[in-house]
């Protein structure tokens, strides 16, 4: 009952921001709300206990009863990557099959060192000392980029659909590998043994990112066909339901990863009607209503985010460290994409307009911060707590709110256009 009383109370603040983002801010609607929370937060640290005791109590009382860690990587972001794969074109993601999975592999490992490596040697330098294993945690739990975050705000910038597809589908794919090197260098953190061969890490990312696809793979063609024989929109929402629950409970039982599990049983299933026809009416209560799904999660997910800055303690202390640590992450992301393009065949696709636009719109979110509360309590977890904070509120503030400008769709075509014209002189 005390789970129904949080969610109730979350359900009631998200609809209020909501409306007043929508009446005053006018900011895209996750921001909007995860500014308001946010400001709130602020207000109550800083005048709560003297101005608005009660409110101040029972605000932390519930942020306290959640257990973010397992409430978004256990439940709603199952829901959230399920959804945004069914919106995602099979057909466009093959065209880009290469650079999103360089980017959500190759590009996560790259970015991981870079930030682990950078925040090592500049922490010092302003009194922080954090050893070199805890700063690739950090590295690896701030690399990937959050697939919540980057669907919601992608639908607000108008990008073409090529980049569209990178982007999301970069983010994505990119918490199998991301979860595997989090999890090993985690280990290593906490000082257990882990075999470090190359044969055992492609073991175990086989079985983490490739159980999960393929378990994705088998739920989504196994109810497409069961939603071919039975062509009814209420049966049709229970069917896809029960494979983002049921999915799930399976996936963590095989140890294998369940994100990706849901973002495979999604694309299979959003795509699943180039064979498997249904009525024009199903299909439309079941993408309008995982679309409303999709919007209530992502409100309460940034309604979360900006509450989180009642659990920190001391987070004034860590804001010189999280400027540095945006400032090595936005370098790091730069390096894990632009080095690729350098050497890759794909090369020709990406102009500098389309570098800066995939730099610029590597969104973090309530994944890294989820990351970051499950490292176990100890004299590092509440700097790498902060400074993952501060780095997600700007990515989704000023990343999230600019990207559109960054992405000008004119320029994009204008330097693709010089690009081929280039090659075809050549």
């Amino acid at each position: 009952m005390e789970l129904y009383y949080s969610f109730s109370a979350l359900i009631v603040l998200a609809s209020i921001f909501a409306y007043i983002n929508y009446r005053f801010l006018k900011l895209p609607s996750t921001i909007g709300i995860m500014v308001i929370a946010i400001t709130v937060s602020t207000f109550l640290v800083l005048f709560g206990e003297s101005v608005l005791p009660k409110t101040f109590v029972r605000l932390n009382h519930l942020m306290d009863s959640i257990d973010f860690t397992e409430v978004l990587m256990g439940a709603m972001l199952n829901f959230l990557l399920f959804a945004g794969g069914i919106h995602i074109n099979i057909n466009d993601l093959k065209e880009q099959f290469r650079p999103v999975f360089i980017f959500s592999t190759i590009g996560v490992v790259i970015s991981t060192f870079v930030v682990g490596f950078g925040v090592y040697y500049l922490f010092p330098l302003i009194g922080i000392q954090i050893p070199l294993l805890y700063c690739l945690v950090f590295g690896a739990l701030i690399s990937p980029t959050d697939p919540v975050a980057v669907l919601s705000i992608l639908k607000q910038a108008k990008v073409s659909k090529s980049l569209e597809t990178k982007v999301a589908g970069e983010s994505l794919f990119n918490d199998g590998m991301a979860v595997v090197v989090f999890t090993v260098i985690l280990q290593l953190a906490v000082g257990k043994e882990v075999d470090l061969g190359v044969e055992n890490i492609a073991m175990l990312l086989l079985h983490e990112a490739g159980g999960g696809l393929l378990l994705g793979v088998l739920l989504g063609w196994i109810t497409s066909r069961l939603m071919r024989e039975v062509d009814d929109y209420i049966i049709s929402v229970l069917v896809t339901l029960s494979v983002v629950m049921g999915g799930y409970l399976i996936a963590r039982q095989l140890h294998i990863s369940g994100p990706l599990t849901m973002v495979a049983a999604g694309l299979f299933m959003g795509n699943f009607n180039v064979n498997f026809k249904m009525k024009s009416v199903t299909q439309d209560y079941l993408v309008k209503f995982w679309e409303l799904i999709d919007e209530i999660l992502n409100a309460v997910l940034f309604l979360f985010i900006g509450f989180e800055l009642l659990m920190i303690k001391d987070l004034q202390n860590f804001i010189i460290p999280g400027i540095v640590a945006i400032v090595v992450v936005l370098l790091a992301r730069f390096i894990s994409i632009w080095g690729p393009t350098q050497f890759m065949s794909f090369r020709s696709r990406f102009t500098p307009q389309t570098v800066k636009v995939l730099v610029w719109g590597g969104i973090r979110g309530g994944v890294s911060i989820a990351l970051a509360m499950s490292v176990p309590k100890n004299e590092y977890s509440t700097a790498i707590l902060s400074i993952t904070y501060f780095v997600v509120v700007f990515s989704i503030t000023v990343q999230g709110l600019t990207i559109g400008k960054v992405a000008n769709p004119k320029k994009i075509a204008n330097e693709e256009q010089q690009q081929e014209n280039l090659e075809e002189a050549h």
